[in-house]
């Protein structure tokens, strides 16, 4: 079975950046999509990105192209958030997930087998 850790989170003022890793125990990556979600208070758990790990595919939710990339660092077994340009509307707990590349709905949360504790991001001035 795979676990997931992630880290990264904080508080950044608007216009700033953070980069969320996604760190994995029991199993690689290599078989799976990650990907990262969020929850903000009375709001229901949003898809932000995932990565197939197996062939670099990504997919972003509209909110965050061209401001936030996913990614893999190989030396850290990890898939990373990179955020940029961050907005007081990002501020949400953000989870990492795991899920079969073999089973789609990539962009569902109830899709995904694994999940991480969240890492909280805040941004406000």
């Amino acid at each position: 079975q795979v676990q997931l850790v992630e880290s990264g989170g904080g508080l950044v003022q608007p216009g700033g950046s953070l980069r969320l890793s996604c760190a994995a125990s029991g199993r690689t990556f290599s078989t799976y999509a990650v990907g990262w979600f969020r929850q903000a208070p009375g709001k229901e758990r949003e898809f932000v990105a995932v990565y197939l790990w197996s062939t670099g595919s990504t997919l972003y939710t509209d909110s965050v192209k061209g401001r936030f990339t996913i990614s893999r660092d190989n030396a850290k077994n990890t898939v990373d958030l990179q955020m940029n340009s961050l907005k007081p509307e990002d501020t949400a707990v953000y989870y990492c997930a795991a899920k079969s590349s073999a089973t789609g709905g990539v962009n569902y949360a109830a899709r995904y087998n694994y999940w991480g504790q969240g890492t909280q991001v805040t941004v406000s001035s």
